[in-house]
């Protein structure tokens, strides 16, 4: 009996010590009300340095605060299928890979609160696809790109205040009502929360939906704060959203030809739409469907104006339907529909051809027969197709000789005009599309190894494939590639060394060579914790001896200046070596006299004789009359 007790005490220390928990870290069962039991994890020791790696499976809720982990590697936390919370908040992390998440398919809160990280790896968020809580406040973000925001729509709490934002995608609020064409309701149940302050806001027309939404009320997207103020430009700086009005953004608007047009078949057809707004907006044509057109010219006759031309060669009943003139620039979108109608039936007619010794084909022709009653719309301009456009051919006839083989098929002469148009459209067409290119490739950010590299796309399409190649200056067999879409205007070039001259490239697929455009860069130097102490202690050192020998020149100058001020002091003192007297002598008290005058001045001209030493013999005679003359010797 004693030992069953003792096996079974064993069993039960073994299943609540299975699964084991992580040194630095503390794990807590928690009891549900159907009696499932849910596991949290909260790792906040100082001392941690990297994220743990063996996290319980069945964890719920991870907690990592507060510690001295850097970095998020790649696949940190990939075994923990069940994981639903993630909290690493408050910590020193700078990176985070762009698979550091992989495999959370069932995470729902994502916190990163509190760190430093200054670009985050939105491509990231695919492999969360229940997401719906992002926290990066207070961190050090500055840009949130294009690509970026196919991966927020499911997101309902977003998080971006405290950090280094200037400026937003315009299209990132297109994702949210009333800016994604989707009513309004003010009881909506479904609330999206986005937090933006304490960011230095640069009030232009590239923010404007954000400035419109915080002026708007029972609206679905809640501004946590609605007094977010401009940082500038200088106009506008300290102005709150409410009160800033924007110069030269207007939204855009579209004016077509014609709302309808009927045209007969195999005719040509053009199609025109006009925009205004500010900045320029741009303008595209699509399908029905929603399909891209692409055999389109656009032009800008000034600022705030463009026009575009859709250009339809030989229609067909497949290009019946509606087409979408669609005009965006910062400040909103709009759009123009007009609608094509084609007109015509189809015969078929064999047409025999004649036989000689060799018997050839008949060519079976199809010709089109416009209505007779069929109005055309005078906003378009049609063009007749030839009829001799062969379609198929039949099996050659045979004669009684039966020697005759197949003859070639003869192809009428086409009439001039109708493909002389349509070649003459496509070789514009072409020319279009040589114009379509990357412009304005900048480096920006530079660091000791990594680079971003910035462009803009001039008429491609956002998911057209770019390859971006760097290497080294000069040593083309050191090249990285990186693969990229148009749209995306970003990417970042790691494994870079430190204090070297690059040069990157973006090719566009099927670019003539040599016109791909490219510019050079230097990276940052990489200067270690030693060399930046001997740079300090120089530093000192250096200004310490300045300081000493600007005070020896100082007492050096102050010295020569004293030295000829004595030298004039000496020449002052020579000058007044002769000291002045005066003579004094006995006078004979008189009755009239003040009795208290003894002495009195000599005559004047007394005054000024100078002083001289009088002999040794003048010097011991005794008194003599005051008649008699004193005589002085000099």
């Amino acid at each position: 009996m004693r030992q069953l007790l003792l096996v079974y005490v064993i069993l039960c220390c073994l299943s609540l010590a299975h699964p084991f928990c992580p040194s630095q870290c503390t794990c807590v069962l928690h009891g549900l009300t159907d009696g499932a039991r849910t596991r949290s994890v909260v790792c906040n020791d100082p001392d941690m340095a990297d994220v743990p790696v063996n996290v319980p499976v069945d964890t719920v809720k991870l907690r990592i605060e507060k510690t001295m982990v850097r970095r998020i590697p790649t696949e940190a936390f990939y075994y923990l299928v069940e994981l639903r919370y993630l909290w690493i908040t408050y910590n020193s992390i700078t990176s985070v890979d762009s698979a550091g998440f992989y495999n959370l398919k069932v995470l729902h809160e994502l916190r990163l609160d509190g760190n430093m990280i200054s670009v985050f790896p939105w491509e990231s968020l695919k492999e969360m696809p229940m997401l719906r809580t992002l926290d990066l406040h207070n961190n050090r973000i500055t840009n949130v790109p294009n690509e970026a925001i196919p991966y927020l729509f499911n997101i309902t709490y977003l998080d971006l205040s405290s950090n280094k934002l200037s400026t937003l995608p315009s299209d990132l609020m297109d994702i949210w009502p009333p800016f994604n064409g989707a009513p309004i309701f003010a009881n909506a149940s479904q609330k999206v929360v986005l937090g933006l302050q304490d960011n230095p806001w640069f009030c232009d027309c590239k923010i404007s939906k954000l400035i419109e939404l915080s002026k708007m009320s029972g609206t679905p997207v809640v501004l946590m704060d609605l007094f977010m103020a401009c940082s500038g430009p200088e106009n506008l700086a300290g102005f709150p959203f409410q009160r800033a009005e924007l110069d030269n953004c207007v939204k855009p608007s579209v004016m077509s030809s014609a709302t309808k047009i009927t045209s007969d078949l195999g005719s040509n057809v053009i199609l025109r739409c006009d925009a205004t707004g500010f900045p320029t907006p741009s303008l595209s044509w699509a399908n029905s469907d929603g399909s891209p057109v692409d055999n389109t010219v656009q032009e800008s006759p000034g600022d705030g104006i463009r026009w575009s031309i859709m250009s339809l060669h030989g229609i067909s009943f497949e290009d019946a339907g509606n087409y979408n003139c669609k005009a965006k620039n910062y400040a909103g979108n709009a759009e123009a529909t007009i609608s094509v109608s084609v007109a015509g039936d189809i015969s078929t007619t064999t047409v025999p051809l004649r036989l000689s010794n060799k018997t050839e084909p008949t060519k079976q022709v199809t010709t089109v027969i416009p209505p007779t009653d069929t109005p055309i719309s005078t906003t378009m301009m049609t063009t007749a197709i030839p009829t001799t456009s062969t379609t198929s051919t039949t099996r050659p006839k045979t004669t009684t000789n039966k020697k005759l083989q197949k003859g070639p098929l003869k192809q009428a002469k086409p009439q001039p005009g109708g493909d002389g148009r349509k070649l003459a459209a496509d070789e514009k067409s072409k020319i279009i599309d040589k114009s379509k290119s990357v412009k304005d490739i900048k480096i920006v950010e530079e660091t000791s190894d990594t680079a971003v590299l910035l462009w803009r796309v001039d008429g491609l399409p956002n998911d057209a494939p770019l390859t971006v190649v760097y290497s080294p200056y000069d040593e083309d067999d050191m090249k990285r590639t990186v693969e990229t879409k148009a749209g995306s205007g970003k990417v970042l070039l790691e494994g870079l060394s430190s204090g070297i001259r690059y040069s990157v490239c973006l090719i566009v697929k099927g670019s003539a060579a040599g016109k791909d455009p490219c510019t050079e860069f230097y990276t940052l130097d990489d200067v270690e914790d030693g060399d930046k102490l001997f740079i300090f202690i120089s530093g000192i050192a250096c200004i310490l001896v300045m300081s000493l020998i600007a005070l020896l020149l100082y007492n050096i100058i102050d010295l020569y200046y004293k030295g000829q001020n004595t030298e004039y002091n000496e020449e002052e003192l020579e000058k007044d070596s002769y000291v002045k007297f005066e003579t004094i002598s006995m006078k004979q008290r008189t009755l009239n006299g003040q009795p208290t005058q003894l002495w009195t001045r000599r005559a004047h001209e007394s005054e000024r004789m100078l002083l001289c030493s009088r002999s040794s013999n003048d010097s011991q005679m005794t008194s003599k009359s005051d008649s008699s003359r004193c005589e002085y010797l000099c």
